[in-house]
Order: structure tokens, then C-alpha cells, then sequence
């Protein structure tokens, strides 16, 4: 089979191609924009990064340009679609999709700057040697998701009070999904709760993972913050949907989809703070001593259509608590 490299606009469309005259101009920046998910349904985000290099100063296709490259799903092509973006000579990479693109991108180059955002603690995980002081050539927002897990946890069983076998599903080609099954282990085991681990690498895994939960009696489910997952969102979902299984997810995107509950940072502002990052590096801000961006607040979203059709109530001072409370009626 012949290697074919996916380029891609930040917009979504497809473009095999060499840099741009523009691009080509030795005085206009370029950006590597690495993704280990697919176009379509990272949209929004796309988007959003180009709104805070915006606000940076940067505009793409004026006095920017900036290259993407996308694995959709497809892990193990990170690697490459990282070293093609040092072949061709960008200015900085910017690493999104989660901790495997920022690995990537700090593998394939010592001496670009690299953006990232990721959903773990990237001091824990050896991308930086501390939040104040990177060191090195990276940088860039830290989720920090397993950090509150037990508050989503928390929260799913405010809706699901009788919940005992807690579903976990997560992606084992991450390397930080064993981290999140022990935080979560801790987490529950700390409540007397059984955590039942569902693993799912592909669509087809979906399917098998939702059947797995039915079979062992889940009473709810908590779903990792896996890109791969973000990526699909849509059928995971529709099978907690077929299943009736209540299910608490780490972004409001979920939610706005008609998942039932959400509570985490607001990833498109993440996005943003990326993209003011990446303009800071552009005008010669060093990454080793820029500051790892982490969360100041966080969201709790609740779908009451999807509430009601699961025949869960959620109670006054749990919607007092939300964000945002979404009826579609």
C-alpha cells in the first residue's frame, strides 16, 4: 500500500498539496498543526485555535500559514505525519489530540517549540519538568482531566444515586489510560463501588464495549477523555442512548449531542489559549519558561431531555449547580 499523508485545512478540506507561495516566503511563519483525530468532528476546536492566533495577531493565509496534518484515530501515524511537518520546515508544532500528538511532536524535534494540549498531568507523565518552568521545548494547556474524576463521579451519581457497578471506558492505545483506570479504581473503591474497565481501540470495539456493560450489569458510565472517543462521540452516544444506560462525559460537546451529563473544562477555550500560545511563540516568547496553562473553571452541562427519556430525576440543587441546562424540547 502507498503512504498517503492527509493534509488538511484547519477548516476540514482535504488538500493534497506543497506549501503555499506564501508559505513559501522565508518571512511568514509557518505552523505545524498535528491532530491524532479526524477533521470533521474537530471542527469547532480548529476554529477556536484560529480564533486566539487571531487574537495574537496571526491570521492564516495573511501574515501565518499553517500546515495540518491528521491521523484520524490512527495512532501510530503520529510519528511520521510529526517528523513530515520538521521536513517542511515549520516555525513551531502545535501538538492536539492528546498526549501521543505531544510525544510525538517533542520526538520528532529538540529545537522547534511545541504547543500542546493534553488531558493528563504533564509534569507526571515526564513532557515538562514543572507547570511554572517547562524547560525544554514545549509548553502549552493541560486539562488535567483525571484530576476530577471523582467530581464527575460525584455528580453522575447525584442522577444515578443507587449506581454500585460504575462502567470506565477507556482507550488502551493511550498511554495515559492506565493512569486514568487507577485514579478512578482509587476514586471508586473510596466510595464502595465496583469499577468495571471497557476498552474500545476501534468503532467495532463500541458495540462490543456497550454489550460487555449490559451483560455485567453496569449502572452508569464514565467516559474517558480519549481524542479517539471525542473523535466519535456521536456513536458512543447513540449506543449509551439504545442502552439506556446513564453516562457522564469529560466535555459539553457530548451533551450538546444529547449525552445526559458533562462536567470538565471548556475545551474550546482551551483551543483558544492554544492559539494565543502559539502566537506568543511566534513573536519570540521561549517555550522552557512559559507557564503550563491549567484550567481555572469548570463546566457542568445537563441534558434534561435525555435525563428524562433515561426516567432519571435530577434534582433542584443539582441544576442549581449546572452551567448550562439544555431542554431540546
Amino acid at each position: 500500500m502507498k503512504r498517503r499523508d492527509v493534509l488538511l485545512g484547519l477548516g476540514g478540506s482535504v488538500a493534497l498539496r506543497p506549501l503555499s507561495a506564501l508559505a513559501q516566503s522565508r518571512s511568514v511563519p509557518i505552523i505545524g498543526f498535528l491532530n491524532s483525530a479526524s477533521p470533521g468532528p474537530f471542527a469547532a476546536f480548529a476554529h477556536a485555535f484560529r480564533e486566539g492566533l487571531e487574537e495574537a495577531g496571526f491570521i492564516d493565509g495573511k501574515n501565518v500559514t499553517i500546515e495540518s496534518r491528521w491521523a484520524e484515530g490512527r495512532y501510530e501515524r503520529l510519528p511520521d505525519l510529526a517528523a513530515d511537518l520538521v521536513g517542511r520546515r515549520v516555525t513551531l508544532i502545535v501538538a492536539t489530540g492528546g498526549l501521543m500528538s505531544a510525544r510525538a511532536a517533542k520526538a520528532a524535534t529538540t529545537t522547534l517549540p511545541v504547543v500542546f494540549l493534553i488531558g493528563i498531568d504533564p509534569v507526571k507523565m515526564g513532557l515538562v519538568s514543572s507547570l511554572n518552568h517547562p524547560g525544554g521545548n514545549a509548553t502549552g494547556v493541560s486539562l488535567h482531566t483525571t484530576a476530577i474524576l471523582d467530581k464527575r463521579l460525584e455528580l453522575l451519581r447525584e442522577l444515578v444515586p443507587s449506581a454500585q457497578i460504575i462502567g470506565l471506558l477507556v482507550n488502551p492505545n493511550t498511554e495515559g489510560a492506565q493512569v486514568e483506570i487507577s485514579d478512578i479504581e482509587q476514586v471508586a473503591g473510596g466510595r464502595g463501588l465496583q469499577l468495571l474497565v471497557l476498552r474500545a481501540t476501534s468503532e467495532a470495539d463500541f458495540e462490543s464495549a456497550f454489550a460487555a456493560a449490559a451483560v455485567q450489569r453496569a449502572d452508569a458510565l464514565l467516559v474517558s477523555a480519549d481524542p479517539f472517543f471525542t473523535n466519535r462521540r456521536g456513536q458512543i452516544i447513540g449506543l449509551a442512548a439504545r442502552r439506556s444506560l446513564p453516562t457522564a462525559y469529560p466535555w459539553r460537546e457530548y451533551v450538546d449531542s444529547g449525552g445526559l451529563i458533562s462536567y470538565g473544562p471548556n475545551i474550546l477555550s482551551a483551543y483558544r489559549q492554544m492559539g494565543r500560545y502559539a502566537g506568543r511563540m511566534l513573536t519570540g516568547m521561549k517555550p522552557n519558561d512559559t507557564p503550563v496553562e491549567l484550567p481555572t473553571k469548570y463546566e457542568l452541562v445537563i441534558n434534561l431531555k435525555t435525563a428524562k427519556a433515561l426516567g432519571l430525576e435530577v434534582k433542584s440543587h443539582l441544576l442549581a449547580l449546572a452551567n448550562e441546562v439544555i431542554e431540546n424540547e
